[in-house]
């Protein structure tokens, strides 16, 4: 019988995640990373109160060392996070750059481990996360083939043997969205912008998506429940 960990960070893909994989996963672990980035509050609160939501029990990691070595706008403060147009969302040119600026060292690579070490020790079959096609385009720790490396190496890294896998691969933020609609998902408790603002900033990579997938799929109500929330 299944018995599953899931990565979450309290925003749109690992809430869909959670709500479409709970009962065929039979998840019953949530963690979420304190490595020092901006929106570490926001997210921590965002994730315990989904966790609550579906009954599940929830653990904080603290990563301090990966704060420590990342020198990118997601974390470091000092720099500023890059801020780009929606119509400029699909232009590789602009959402590679924007990448690059928020990009942390092996990051979901290190989650992935962390959350195997778990499986490990608790046996748990399998460890769920975000990745969707969307962001597989710029960053490949969302992609299909991370997944299957990473569960080749967890073949002979751990002897539980559990699985990564991520039920939103093959689907855009649009997507995502009509699946969260259909699973009823907890709209207002959810938090994918990359500040640590009362509300979403609405100016950053990560809401400006959002964004465009709920206008395309959801409407007003819900985007006002999101982004005027504080």
């Amino acid at each position: 019988m299944n018995k599953s960990i899931i990565l979450l960070s309290g925003g749109l893909d690992s809430v869909v995640s959670l709500a479409l994989g709970l009962e065929e996963y039979n998840i019953k672990l949530a963690l979420t990373f304190n490595y020092g980035q901006r929106a570490k509050n926001q997210e921590i609160k965002a994730a315990q109160e989904i966790s609550k939501y579906y009954g599940i029990d929830h653990k904080v990691i603290e990563l301090p060392f990966l704060q420590e070595i990342t020198s990118t706008s997601l974390v470091n403060t000092d720099e500023n996070l890059p801020e780009l147009k929606t119509i400029e969302l699909d232009r590789m040119d602009m959402i590679e750059d924007s990448a690059k600026k928020v990009w942390v060292p092996n990051r979901n690579g290190l989650f992935a481990n962390v959350a195997a070490s778990y499986a490990d020790s608790f046996n748990f079959t399998h460890i769920l996360f975000g990745a969707n096609k969307e962001e597989a385009t710029t960053f490949p720790d969302n992609s299909a083939d991370f997944i299957a490396k990473m569960n080749n190496m967890l073949e002979y890294s751990t002897l539980a043997k559990p699985k990564l896998a991520a039920p939103l691969i093959d689907f855009d933020k649009k997507e995502i969205v009509k699946i969260g609609m259909e699973k009823k998902i907890p709209f207002n408790l959810i938090r994918s912008c990359y500040t640590d603002e009362g509300k979403h900033c609405g100016k950053c990579e990560s809401c400006l998506r959002l964004k465009r997938g709920l206008a395309e799929s959801a409407g007003e109500e819900i985007i006002s429940q999101i982004f005027a929330r504080i």
